[in-house]
């Protein structure tokens, strides 16, 4: 499944961004946003981004946004690196 969003010609208009830039940034900022609001799993949201793991990783220290990381992921981290 695919979203396509509507963006008045007023706001696109209003971005300060190159055109071949809009689609990347647009992207990453909703990622960003729907990570730190615990809506996205930084995994998701990274794949959203289009972002490397170590690069969102870093944007998201950039912007202060601590890793959501719970015991539940870190039992799963474990069985993993058990395995």
């Amino acid at each position: 499944m695919e979203l396509t969003l509507r963006i008045p010609q007023e706001v696109w208009l209003a971005l300060k961004l190159p055109d071949q830039d809009m689609e990347n940034v647009l992207l990453l900022e909703l990622s960003i946003s729907l990570y730190e609001r615990k809506i996205l799993s930084f995994g998701k949201s990274r794949e959203l981004s289009g972002l490397s793991k170590w690069q969102f990783h870093e944007e998201l220290g950039k912007r202060k946004i601590e890793r959501h990381y719970d015991s539940v992921a870190f039992d799963e981290d474990l069985k993993y690196g058990l395995s």
